[in-house]
Parts: C-alpha cells; sequence; structure tokens
C-alpha cells in the first residue's frame, strides 16, 4: 500500500477542540455554551469570565488550534499521507455540527477524529464522544445528504505517546534553565492539570483498565506515569536524581462543597515555600497547548502567588504545535487505519501503563449524571453507567 492511502479505509481527520471566545462580545455566549442545562445566572457567568476579559476576552485555543491544524497538514503532506484534516469545536465556532456537515458536503464518510485531551475522564473523553453522537444524530434528523453513512472513531489517548512525552522533557528542561543558575539543581517541580470532582476521577477509565484500580482511578494513574517518566528524564539529563515532585492540580469549578482532586497549585506553591524550597517549575502535563486554563491560573494567579510568598517559578511550555506531536498524530492515524484492515501495528507508548484501548469499553468514564448516547465506533451506543 502507497502511503498516499496508508490511511484506508479512512477519508479525513476531524480535529475537535473544546473552543473559546474570540473577543469580549463572545464571552458570555461561550459560557453559556459550556454551562447549558446547569441554569446558571447570566449575571453570574459574567463574574466567571473575568479572567477572559482580562485578556480582552480573547481565548488563546482557538489560535493555536488553527496552529495545531496547519502544523498536521504540513506534516502528512510531508510524509506523502493524502488525508485531508478539518476542525470543529464543542463549545465555540467552528462547532462540530459545522465541520462535519464541511466533511459530508466534500464527500467523506470515514472519518478519524483527534480530541485534544489525553487523558481518560469523563469532559475530556466520554463527553467528546457524546457530542459526536448528539451531532450525528441531529444531522440524520435534518436528512443531511451522506450523514446515514457518516461514521466517526476517535483516536485513542495519547498521554504516553513519546510525541506527547518527549516535547514535554524538553520544554521541562528549558523552564529549569530559564532559573538563576544557583537555584537550578533545588528546584523543585509541580506537575498540574485540570482539578475534576473526586467521583470522576475515581470512576475514570475502564472496568477492568489496570490503571482505574489504582487511587485516583486512571485520570490520576496515567498523569502520575506521566510524572513520573518526565522526572526520571530530567534527573538523568540535570544529573540531579533527589530532584522532589508532586502531581497537583488547578482550574476547579465546582462547588465548594463537592471534593475535587487536591492539592491546588496556589496552595502547592505555599506549602512548598512553606518548607524552604527554593523555587518551583511548573509543568502543565494536562494540557495540549497554552489555552487560558495556563495562561491565566498558571501564568497570573500562580505567578501572582508566588511573587506574593517571594517564591521563585518558572513554567514549561505545553506541547502545542510541536512537530514530534504532529508526528505522533499521524502513527495514531495510520496504527488506526491498519488495525481496521485487520492488520497488527506496533502501538507506541511509554512506560508501564501500555497504549490506551482503540474503542472505548461500555462503562467507561461514566458522567456523573446519568449516561447519553456516545459515539463509539461503526455507529454509537448507550455505554451507561
Amino acid at each position: 500500500m502507497s502511503d498516499a492511502h496508508a490511511h484506508a479505509p479512512y477519508d479525513a481527520l476531524l480535529l475537535l477542540s473544546f473552543g473559546g471566545p474570540e473577543g469580549e462580545d463572545d464571552v458570555v455566549p461561550f459560557l453559556e455554551n459550556v454551562t447549558r442545562g446547569r441554569g446558571i445566572p447570566k449575571e453570574r457567568l459574567v463574574e466567571v469570565g473575568r479572567h477572559y476579559f482580562l485578556f480582552g476576552g480573547v481565548s488563546p485555543i482557538n489560535a493555536q488550534n488553527r496552529e495545531l491544524l496547519q502544523a498536521l497538514r504540513k506534516d502528512f503532506g510531508d510524509h506523502g499521507l493524502d488525508l485531508p484534516v478539518y476542525w470543529g469545536n464543542r463549545n465555540w465556532a467552528p462547532y462540530l455540527p459545522d465541520a462535519l456537515r464541511e466533511l459530508l458536503a466534500d464527500g467523506h464518510r470515514r472519518v478519524l477524529v483527534l480530541a485534544t485531551s489525553a487523558y481518560a475522564n469523563y469532559s475530556g473523553c466520554r463527553q467528546y464522544r457524546e457530542n459526536l453522537a448528539a451531532a450525528l444524530t441531529a444531522l440524520r434528523e435534518e436528512g443531511v445528504p451522506g450523514a446515514a453513512e457518516l461514521r466517526v472513531d476517535k483516536l485513542r489517548l495519547f498521554y504516553n505517546h513519546p510525541g506527547f512525552v518527549e516535547p514535554m522533557i524538553e520544554s521541562t528542561l528549558a523552564a529549569i534553565d530559564s532559573l538563576p543558575e544557583s537555584i537550578r539543581s533545588n528546584a523543585r517541580l509541580a506537575f498540574t492539570t485540570h482539578s475534576i470532582p473526586d467521583t470522576l476521577a475515581d470512576s475514570s477509565g475502564a472496568p477492568g483498565d489496570p490503571a482505574r484500580g489504582r487511587p485516583g482511578g486512571a485520570y490520576v494513574a496515567q498523569h502520575l506515569e506521566v510524572a513520573r517518566l518526565i522526572a526520571e528524564a530530567v534527573a538523568e539529563a540535570t544529573g540531579v536524581t533527589d530532584r522532589p515532585w508532586e502531581l497537583v492540580y488547578q482550574s476547579r469549578s465546582g462547588a465548594p462543597h463537592i471534593p475535587w482532586l487536591e492539592p491546588d497549585i496556589c496552595d502547592h506553591l505555599e506549602a512548598q515555600h512553606a518548607a524552604g524550597a527554593a523555587a518551583v517549575v511548573m509543568v502543565p502535563i494536562g494540557f495540549v497547548s497554552d489555552h487560558m486554563e495556563v495562561k491565566y491560573d498558571l501564568d497570573t494567579q500562580a505567578r501572582e502567588k508566588a511573587e506574593e510568598l517571594g517564591l521563585p517559578v518558572a513554567r514549561a511550555a505545553t506541547v502545542g504545535a510541536d512537530p514530534r506531536f504532529a508526528a505522533a498524530v499521524r502513527e495514531l492515524v495510520l496504527e488506526r487505519s491498519a488495525t481496521e484492515r485487520g492488520e497488527s501495528p506496533a502501538r507506541c507508548a511509554l512506560g508501564a501503563l501500555g497504549a490506551s484501548y482503540d474503542v472505548c469499553p461500555v462503562g467507561c468514564c461514566p458522567a456523573a449524571r446519568g449516561a447519553a448516547p456516545a459515539a463509539a465506533g461503526a455507529d454509537w451506543t448507550d455505554n451507561g453507567n
């Protein structure tokens, strides 16, 4: 099979992301999309959106997705992979249903989906599949030509793929090097990710998944694995073998009485300062790009806390549109395509947890408020709780 057709039976790739506002007038409508069905008053959304207004109402995420889109197209073209790449969002333009309409109008019927979330959890995996199922249902009910034949398959989780981990190792070393030389060897590592409710963390992953049997379920176990891989690589590169590190959390948004994963990054910085840390390097392993939750929660809030404490900090960059990440996506596309053709391709993954499953099993990452149909393979199925 030629490189141009190595993606068979698939005929397109869809980059599926969260979306974000691109101006002050977009902020409240965007937040209404994010919180639809929760009955949150508009006045509260204005308050919640205050950090967007600090940046002119513009989230970096859409621009970063455009960069990733171009990086994917370039990598595919450079390697003879004749696979068009489209882009759709969950909560802002370009919206997912519109992206699927464009795919259908261009004649595509077998589509791979790259969701910009690396780890197993409801909002980062299953909810995207629910969005896909809802969009497919709507298009079929509208009678959009070709919608009845459209099949979407989500690429497996990529948290432990070398193309994701290795750029993070490099950016962590660069962040350490940005500190004054006198404190580099004593800088501690804080690996950050989005906090989620304890209940969703505990149920993340699939029943029978070895990672799910660990405290915190697959979500925490997968992050700890990536943190360990980076910490060990940093130790080897710097010669500092006893550098302390910890997995911490950010961006909590839930009601105060509901337990969420802790410690928060700002609380962690206070604890590290009290313990006499020379410096802390924040490594946002839970995020694919430097979007608002990185720019505000780390570069604004956490830095302000560090300045208040007099604690030197640095922040590692996310993978963004790194060519190694684009190459990893190409490898995942070729891997899944070969699997669909009945072949047994190599499944690249670092560490002890191995490559994730292609099709999420029944009961994987259940929602807290009941189940909804989720795209899963040839059509979709209500995986249930």
